[in-house]
Parts: structure tokens; C-alpha cells; sequence
């Protein structure tokens, strides 16, 4: 991803600004453009009225010419959508671990025959992913942050935690770089007792910890948001399944 162009992160900050005083319409027509790119798998059409990617995207700024990471992308559904994005001049990394890379394969088909060319994927260690220092103006961890407090995947070998992951994600993004965080919400105050359990984590507690990082909230969302899920059930099995009460953070690097 080195000895490329650099982006100034200000125009992510530029962006936001304009979003948030109801001026960036103009601006979020290239997220509608993403969501309708030709060739996107019915799988990925199907998905986009449970995920809402277009409203998701337009809290980050991405765009044109910018370097991205999709941490614990999975099977890119997000990385092909900021493929579409960044453009040519920019660059998307796609960063499972070998659990989540086998998980789902899909990502192989999505990538097979240089068909996402900006796009480039990479099996990491989660103690050490090798990301880089102010290398990317904006990372994702979709649906993956409660997987931080997973067990299964932190006690490893190798055994990573938390900490460690988003202290990575932090030095790898350039100063205003932006992070975006969506996840199944647990019951309020839990913290992350229900990272193994069900799949979920406390949203106030999402906030916090990931502030302790040197990040600051930027953007929310209430459109994933689903008062009719009691959060007591498992996020990713029936009957939760595509139907969770989900927040969305957009945090800013302050430090």
C-alpha cells in the first residue's frame, strides 16, 4: 500500500462537516452509485436492504483516490462496494484472519480474475496485521467489533485481544482518519459479556472503549436501529438473523 499518492484526511472532515449541516447531498450520490454498480452478485442485492451500504458509507466521506481497510472484511461484501468508491486511484486491503477468511470463501470468487483490481486481500495474524503507520484515511469493522471480545477467535494461537487490535487500527490510519463501526446490540450495560454468548456487545460500552483508542464520534445512525429485537437472542442464527437492533458509530482519529 506504500509509495503511493496520500490523501489529506481533511476531506473526510470536509465531507462530514457538509453532511452534517444537510449540504452533502450532491456529495452521497456516488454511495447510491456503489450500491447500483453493474455486476454486483444477487447475493450482495439481497443483502442491501437488510445492511442499507449507500446510508452506512456516506457517514465515513470515502472516496475517490482513498486507502481503506476492511478489517475481518469476511467475504468483502463491503470491500467491493469501496472498490467502486475509491476508484482507480485508490486502494481497498481486505484483512481476514484465517478463521474468518475460511468462514465464508466467497471473497475468492468475488476477487478471481482481477475483477476488483484496487482491491487486495491478505491473511493476517491478529497480534501482529502489519498494517502500517498513517497509511489508511479510513478502516471498517463491520459486524466484527463484539468478535474483539470472542474467545474463540482472541484466545487464538495466537492469542490476541482487543486492545491490541484496535491500538493496530489506530496507528494505521492517518491523523482525521475515519473508523466505522457497526454491530448487534446487547442489553445496556453489559459491556462485552455477550461477545461470546450471542454475538452482541453494548453499545455505550462500543463507544467508550473504542474513544480510549484516541478516537473521537463523529456520526450515529438509528437506521439499522430495531426496537422490536429484546437482544437476548444470538445474532447470527434464526430467529435474529437480519433482524437485530444494530448501531452505527463514525469515529474520527484525534490523536
Amino acid at each position: 500500500m506504500s509509495g503511493k499518492r496520500a490523501i489529506v484526511p481533511a476531506a473526510i472532515l470536509t465531507f462530514i462537516a457538509a453532511l452534517l449541516v444537510g449540504q452533502g447531498a450532491a456529495a452521497a450520490d456516488r454511495y447510491d452509485t456503489a450500491v447500483n454498480h453493474p455486476g454486483r452478485s444477487a447475493a450482495d442485492i439481497e443483502r442491501d436492504s437488510k445492511d442499507q451500504p449507500a446510508r452506512v458509507l456516506r457517514l465515513t466521506g470515502i472516496g475517490p483516490g482513498m486507502h481503506v481497510v476492511d478489517v475481518l472484511g469476511g467475504s468483502g461484501y463491503y470491500s467491493e462496494l469501496l472498490s467502486y468508491l475509491v476508484g482507480p486511484k485508490g486502494e481497498v486491503l481486505l484483512v481476514n484472519n484465517a478463521g474468518f477468511d475460511s468462514y465464508d470463501p466467497s471473497w475468492n470468487k468475488r476477487l478471481a480474475g482481477d475483477r476488483l483490481p484496487n482491491v487486495t486481500h491478505r491473511v493476517v495474524d491478529l497480534s501482529a496485521m502489519q498494517l502500517g503507520n498513517a497509511t489508511f484515511d479510513a478502516a471498517l469493522l463491520i459486524k466484527v467489533y463484539h468478535d474483539l471480545y470472542w474467545k474463540e477467535l482472541t484466545d487464538g494461537p495466537p492469542k490476541t485481544d482487543a486492545k491490541s487490535i484496535l491500538d493496530q487500527i489506530a496507528a494505521a490510519l492517518k491523523p482525521g482518519g475515519v473508523l466505522l463501526v457497526v454491530d448487534h446490540s446487547a442489553k445496556a450495560g453489559t459491556g462485552s459479556a455477550d461477545a461470546d454468548s450471542l454475538h452482541r456487545i453494548d453499545d455505550v460500552y462500543a463507544r467508550r472503549d473504542i474513544e480510549s483508542h484516541g478516537f473521537k464520534l463523529i456520526a450515529h445512525a438509528d437506521f439499522l436501529r430495531d426496537p422490536s429485537d429484546d437482544r437476548t437472542k444470538i445474532s447470527y442464527k434464526p430467529p435474529a438473523l437480519g433482524k437485530t437492533d444494530r448501531f452505527v458509530y463514525a469515529f474520527r482519529k484525534e490523536r
